[in-house]
């Protein structure tokens, strides 16, 4: 089954996800968000087991939920279910602001130009400072201070935006994939790549660890299991040096940085394209913006959100912007190179997923024994829980392979 093709069911696709259960108020009824992100994904999936000769097979909707499978995480309405971003009423609409990192309490201080402090007392004034502002106002002052936050669509016609598919695919088996991404988003991409059989070297830096590895260790260790990890120093000659020789020596590159960041780094993305290298770049909207976001603000951002009847926006799931793109990203990999890097926008996969007009209330799940049922095409479809595959091995410790790697692949040790 294929997105276009006219027998599959969004709402059946959306309720065997585990998505849904995750939707909606934590007292409600689970809600079946809006447009065919689910098909999306299990289109997705089918195209890179097509492109791998079946050696990569997963079930791409159930992928959208699998975070919260691990972590136990459940539905809570206007606070996503990892409990880091929130939606909240501004001027004129709705935001979806994020507090994820150790900075971010730092940066809402001086978004709303007062010191807050750094627990769950700092959103009554984030609050009320949104409520006197516009969407506008928060998108363009987040911009400037690296905050991932801003407005929720809002409605209107959405032009979906066109996520092609790759055509005729290559073999990534005993490819060089160099991964500086983190999170979700890339580590999933590099996740399918490794299972397809590339070697994947995980590159981090001493100030900036993958923060992932602070979450559930179970899901660190699925997406990172067999994967060699290298921490080098940009600020450091001697490693600046190393992470261009290593990114000289990939086949493949992962990033999800702002394009001032990997200059910093010395690295140029459209040289190692041209030059051959599948360069796989993620960003919150694009190469050309400068925005922060993660998977709750991008997918709110938007648009893919649930809404109750009054309107009022619910998150959709986990984070569902970084699976989407994880898939969408592992995807263009496998794809030859195209001379340019792989510019993939969060905020377009998301939007892509959603049907062109103003958005409408969700259909809600309704009771059904013990348990949910959505109403498809075919007949009630029962509202799946969230569920995870088992991790293959363990993850490497931070740094692990460092002096490996670079004498394997004759790069002076820093």
């Amino acid at each position: 089954m294929t997105e276009s093709d006219p027998a599959a069911d969004a709402v059946a696709d959306w309720a065997a996800s585990g998505a849904v259960a995750l939707t909606g108020r934590p007292d409600g009824p689970p809600l079946v968000p809006p447009g065919r992100a689910a098909t999306r994904a299990r289109a997705l999936a089918a195209r890179i087991a097509e492109l791998t000769g079946g050696a990569v097979r997963v079930d791409g909707a159930a992928l959208l939920a699998e975070r919260a499978a691990f972590t136990g995480a459940t539905r809570q309405g206007p606070v996503s279910a990892g409990v880091g971003c929130r939606l909240l009423r501004t001027a004129d609409g709705w935001a979806a602001v994020s507090c994820v990192r150790p900075d971010d309490p730092m940066l809402l201080g001086a978004l709303i130009g007062t010191e807050v402090p750094d627990d769950d007392g700092l959103w009554p004034p984030v609050e009320a400072w949104l409520r006197a502002h516009t969407g506008a106002e928060l998108a363009e002052r987040a911009t400037l201070l690296g905050l991932a936050a801003g407005p929720v669509a809002s409605g209107g016609p959405v032009a979906p935006v066109q996520m092609p598919l790759p055509g005729e695919g290559r073999s990534v088996e005993g490819l060089l994939v160099v991964d500086f991404s983190a999170l979700w988003a890339g580590p999933l991409c590099a996740h399918l790549l490794g299972l397809a059989g590339a070697r994947v070297v995980k590159v981090e830096t001493p100030s900036r660890p993958d923060g992932a590895r602070r979450g559930h260790p179970g899901f660190y260790r699925l997406l990172h299991a067999g994967h060699r990890s290298v921490v080098l120093d940009p600020g450091e000659r001697s490693g600046r040096h190393a992470l261009r020789a290593l990114v000289e020596k990939a086949d493949i590159v992962i990033e999800a940085s702002r394009p001032r960041a990997l200059a910093g780094f010395g690295l140029d993305a459209h040289a190692s394209a041209a030059a051959g290298t599948t360069w796989i770049s993620i960003t919150a909207a694009g190469r050309a913006a400068d925005r922060v976001g993660f998977g709750d603000d991008v997918a709110a951002g938007a648009g893919l959100v649930a809404r109750e009847p009054s309107g009022v926006p619910l998150f959709c799931g986990d984070a569902i912007a970084d699976p989407l793109t994880g898939l969408t990203a592992a995807a263009r990999a496998l794809a030859p190179p195209p001379g340019v890097p792989h510019d993939i926008s969060m905020t377009a996969v998301a939007a892509a997923t959603l049907d062109p007009g103003p958005p409408s209330p969700s259909v809600a799940a309704r009771r059904q024994g013990e348990g949910w049922v959505v109403d498809a095409s075919g007949g009630p479809i029962a509202v799946a829980a969230p569920r995870h595959r088992t991790p293959a091995g363990r993850a490497a410790r931070s740094g692990e392979h460092t002096a490996e790697v670079l004498r394997e692949l004759r790069i002076p040790v820093p």
